[in-house]
């Protein structure tokens, strides 16, 4: 594939080198010298977002309307999620998006799931903690607010989110039900940032020519997982 990286941070650098590893070639890099918006796409097969919360609407549109596929890991901007989904499918273009690109994390996400059923018929009060390198903009963020949405479903009461930002930290979410006997925990820490690169590029080259609006789930059954 040739791809083009919205973003020049850490996961922006580290797509690049991996998609290279893979056998793919960056086209180009957007960064904040250099705007995703005067990037010619015409030779572009997919682009690969990691930008800002303040940037990823407009990149993520421009690459859209210039028929170009996208796979954005960019949190902080969802709340105009949704508009993306109907540019998509109104231009037939290519979308995927997702908070949370590690396998290991998307496993979580279903125990999650499975857990906050089963608490259901119990009295236990639930909270979230996550865990961030300092320079992280958005909070809480978008894999604690999966997890809470997710508890809501099942619980219908919304979770405390507390977030720490600080050092280098790639990762932690640890859900917590407290009673007054016992606490019950479950977490997930992401140990290196390779994980969410790597799954980035493999579901850049799951829906790289496929149509439509797909999630990180589409990418697991596609690949048996």
């Amino acid at each position: 594939m040739k791809i083009t990286i919205f973003g020049n941070g850490k996961m922006g650098k580290l797509i690049a080198t991996h998609s290279v590893n893979r056998g793919h070639t960056i086209n180009a890099v957007a960064s904040s010298k250099k705007p995703a918006i005067n990037i010619d796409l015409s030779t572009t097969d997919i682009v690969i977002d990691f930008s800002t919360p303040e940037t990823a609407f407009t990149n993520i549109s421009y690459a859209i309307n210039n028929k170009t596929a996208v796979v954005s890991g960019t949190t902080g901007w969802l709340n105009k999620l949704k508009n993306i989904h109907e540019l998509c499918k109104n231009k037939k273009g290519t979308f995927l998006h997702a908070s949370n690109f590690s396998l290991g994390a998307n496993l979580f996400f279903q125990m999650n799931k499975n857990l906050a059923k089963i608490m259901k018929k119990h009295n236990y009060q639930v909270s979230i903690n996550e865990s961030h390198h300092a320079k992280k903009i958005d909070k809480p963020s978008g894999t604690a607010k999966i997890l809470a949405n997710d508890i809501y479903k099942s619980l219908e009461k919304k979770p405390e989110i507390t977030s720490i930002r600080n050092g280098n930290i790639t990762g932690i979410h640890k859900i917590e039900y407290k009673s007054n006997e016992d606490i019950i925990e479950i977490q997930h820490t992401a140990l290196k940032r390779e994980a969410f690169a790597k799954g980035a590029i493999i579901a850049a080259e799951y829906i790289v020519y496929k149509k439509g609006v797909f999630t990180i789930n589409d990418v697991l059954k596609g690949l048996s997982l």
